[in-house]
């Protein structure tokens, strides 16, 4: 195969990236766009020794997996959804095939072991207008006029879209009033090539309990010119409780500023899962579907087997969500949190739950540990500090090393690893296997509905323990 050359092919199969492939003799070509039993027209863009990468170009014959028309017209373009186009049930199957197929490839389990421990994915009855967050790039358009939306695959070329079919209403109408703001008062969009220009992104959050809304504006200076303008206007919408501002100039990917300032209402505003409340900042890290958040905590419940006498830690605890979730079971609760600002809202989330039974670390968890086991051992005459149970909800990177050794050092009888990642799952559990741990329940839930991200929950028990 060369560049240019035109195939029709195949789709026998899914990347993790959601691309379809197909082969031809042999030859594997990834072609975005194209959903399994689609027969396609592609061009080829890259070709390498053994596969190439393919532009969608005509569907031959469609899938019967392919949805007639996506819930967005935006859906090929944009970034967000990378499998819109796919039947939902059909989505629901690739992801557990993907967790699946982690296990056994990278984790180097048994075949037939995954298959007696996988339980059925989680999805949900309507898997659209779910995401209580969304952050909007604002910039210009050809012509110089202001525009939000989403950032097209693998770019930050932003395509145009003030409706997202995975967020709520409001953010629409949150949007409009923004834009419409910046045209009549002169304020300039971000444009980050030349990195200037002012509004970078708008971050809006929502209570789906409360109805409460939170807007942040990230800008590339120090204040907005008539602010408390777009404040009043802002802040006649029902619901909105948080008008803020978050100042970031650096020349850098990440959205959000370290510094925020209030422009109206409070800092924070509040939701629930299940029946503990929290309140999140615009910093704060909360997961995006709260209907399948409280599903996917019920199942750390579970899966915890907590009677009320256990030691429980939390690593990667964030604003203490999992934690307080847990600590109305167990004996005590212990969450460890490397971002200062989450620990802070951990321990006021504790405090507006009163909940007593749990206290929050600042620091690395592998670290935090350790010193915490020396000082037990010297406030005990020498007994060990143990944990009953322990649960990590780390970043998409995974564990530390040095924290999986730690969680065999403490001898935890029961880790319950929650991922977002089955790639970096199944590396650390083929780990925590050569250390005398058992896998025995894992369960997928799909807490992002149209892309090919799926959450992972795990229970892996010490062997006679």
């Amino acid at each position: 195969m060369r560049k240019n050359d035109m195939v029709t092919v195949m789709i026998e199969d899914m990347g993790s990236n959601g691309e379809g492939i197909g082969k031809i003799d042999g030859y594997a070509l990834f072609i975005k766009d194209a959903v399994i039993g689609d027969v396609v027209e592609a061009k080829i863009m890259k070709a390498k020794k053994n596969y190439a990468y393919a532009k969608l170009v005509k569907i031959v014959t469609p899938s019967a997996y392919r949805v007639d028309k996506p819930a967005c017209p935006m859906a090929r373009s944009c970034g967000g959804c990378q499998i819109q186009e796919m039947e939902y049930g059909r989505q629901l199957k690739f992801k557990e095939d993907k967790v699946r197929e982690n296990l056994i490839r990278i984790g180097g389990m048994p075949k037939e072991t995954v298959s007696e421990i996988m339980e059925p994915i989680v999805g949900m009855e309507e898997p659209f207008a779910y995401r209580n967050k969304a952050q909007f790039p604002i910039g210009t358009d050809k012509d110089g006029k202001i525009v939000a939306g989403f950032y097209a695959g693998r770019t930050h070329s932003i395509i145009p879209n003030t409706r997202c079919v995975l967020g709520v209403d409001v953010n629409e109408r949150i949007l409009r009033c923004v834009i419409d703001f910046m045209e009549e008062y002169g304020i300039s969009a971000y444009c980050e090539e030349e990195h200037c220009g002012l509004v970078r992104h708008v971050l809006i959050r929502y209570g789906f309990r409360t109805k409460e809304i939170m807007v942040c504006l990230v800008i590339n200076g120090a204040e907005i010119s008539h602010g408390d303008v777009l404040a009043k206007r802002l802040a006649g919408i029902e619901g909105m409780t948080s008008v803020t501002l978050s100042v970031n100039r650096e020349r850098t990917n990440v959205i959000m500023g370290k510094e925020i300032s209030l422009l109206w209402g409070q800092t924070y505003i509040t939701d629930w899962i299940g029946d503990v409340k929290y309140q999140i900042s615009p910093l704060s890290f909360f997961q995006v579907n709260p209907v399948q958040t409280e599903k996917l905590y019920g199942l750390a419940l579970e899966y915890a087997q907590l009677t009320g006498e256990e030691t429980v830690w939390d690593l990667y605890c964030g604003i203490g969500t999992i934690s307080l979730f847990l600590a109305r079971r167990a004996k005590q609760v212990y969450g460890v949190e490397i971002v200062p600002e989450a620990v802070v809202d951990a321990r006021v989330n504790a405090k507006v739950n009163g909940i007593g039974n749990v206290e929050f670390f600042e620091g690395k968890a592998e670290e935090v540990l350790p010193e915490f086991g020396r000082r037990f051992e010297e406030e005990h005459g020498g007994r060990k500090c143990h944990a009953d149970v322990v649960v990590v909800d780390p970043p998409r990177k995974g564990c530390d090393e040095g924290l999986l050794r730690t969680i065999v050092e403490m001898g935890a009888k029961r880790v319950v690893y929650v991922s977002c990642d089955p790639a970096t799952l199944a590396r650390d559990l083929k780990v925590l296997r050569g250390e005398g741990y058992e896998v025995e329940r894992v369960r997928a839930v799909d807490q992002f509905p149209h892309t090919v991200h799926v959450e992972t929950i795990v229970l892996i028990q010490k062997k006679n323990s």
